[in-house]
């Protein structure tokens, strides 16, 4: 199955380290908004020149060390301090396996403490990312402990959780956002029908807007927008109750469309070298996803989709018969 492909190719601790080495090519430099905060912070004004706000997301995978954190949240910080000084409409999207939660909790909760707290100071939004299901509870631990001292952070709600209304209902006077989810979970936590996902994205998305704080509605599929569009109309939701939000490099004429609407939009930007992992989990998402990449940065010269997919299967499984042969 192509999801599955996809998604056992971003947990790929190799070829994540391998992808490094060449920077942004294979397709991603059309959905990673460049390596360094300079290159992001000029890709945010020019969004933000359409009318479009941004969550910047510095990208990290696979973080197990200690220095590693450090150096991930030494950089969040510094991008703080680079939208404060450069004053575009932004905020920030961290994960926090990538400042220490896979090390240690209360050393990852010092680190996003430190970067929640210089956000405040400038009236800036921290959004906590929500990654697997065995982070989960975990991460709205962080939540509830920052939420003691500051209310500029917030987090994330996967609609093929089971629990996910629950979760959103626990959650209900932060502003959130809401995702179909991007992770591989099995059945006995998580929907695996893609109408069951939409059935239940909906509901929450619903739900939130009666009910909510600020609600973030990430999704490219125009059907659900339009759906959105005719729900806070008809239960007069005003616009500043909500925005819609959409990756990087995806459907960039329906952002701009909305934008234009007067609609909030926000555009999730990623940056940085640690790319793989979060452009494998784009594929994997949906397979719309490949097609929308594929027409953006296909051309007659380089196969950039189908290089990076048959590149790292290759690899992938010279990978597996390398480590075969050093067992016998």
């Amino acid at each position: 199955m192509l999801k599955d492909f996809f998604m056992d190719l971003s947990q790929n601790q190799f070829l994540n380290t391998a992808a490094k080495k060449y920077g942004l090519k294979m397709g991603a430099q059309s959905v990673v908004a460049g390596t360094n905060i300079p290159e992001v912070i000029k890709s945010i004004k020019e969004l933000n020149a359409q009318g479009i706000s941004c969550t910047v997301d510095n990208l990290g995978e696979f973080v197990f060390k200690e220095e590693e954190a450090v150096a991930a949240k030494e950089q969040i910080l510094k991008v703080i301090e680079a939208i404060h000084e450069n004053q575009v409409d932004a905020h920030i999207s961290l994960k926090p396996t990538q400042v220490g939660l896979d090390i240690d909790y209360t050393f990852c909760l010092t680190n996003i403490r430190e970067i929640v707290h210089l956000a405040s100071q400038y009236d800036m939004f921290v959004n906590i990312d929500m990654e697997d299901y065995k982070h989960l509870e975990l991460t709205f631990n962080l939540l509830d402990e920052l939420s003691l001292e500051y209310d500029n952070v917030g987090t994330v709600i996967q609609a093929y959780f089971h629990k996910a209304l629950d979760y959103l209902e626990r959650y209900k006077n932060h502003r959130i956002r809401i995702v179909k989810g991007a992770y591989k979970e099995s059945a006995d936590i998580a929907y695996q029908d893609k109408k069951e996902i939409d059935a239940n994205y909906i509901q929450l998305i619903e739900w939130h807007l009666l009910n909510g704080k600020f609600t973030s509605i990430a999704t490219h599929d125009h059907r659900i927008i339009n759906h959105v569009k005719k729900f806070v109309k008809e239960n007069h939701i005003p616009n500043d109750q909500f925005e819609f939000q959409m990756l990087y490099g995806f459907r960039k004429d329906l952002q701009l469309s909305l934008a234009k609407e007067g609609y909030n939009f926000c555009t999730y930007v990623p940056f940085g070298n640690d790319w793989y992992g979060y452009f494998m989990r784009r594929l994997a998402e949906r397979p719309q996803n490949l097609n929308l990449v594929a027409k953006q940065v296909f051309n007659k010269k380089t196969n950039t989709i189908i290089g990076v997919a048959a590149g790292a299967f290759l690899l992938g499984r010279l990978t597996k018969s390398n480590q075969k042969k050093k067992k016998k």
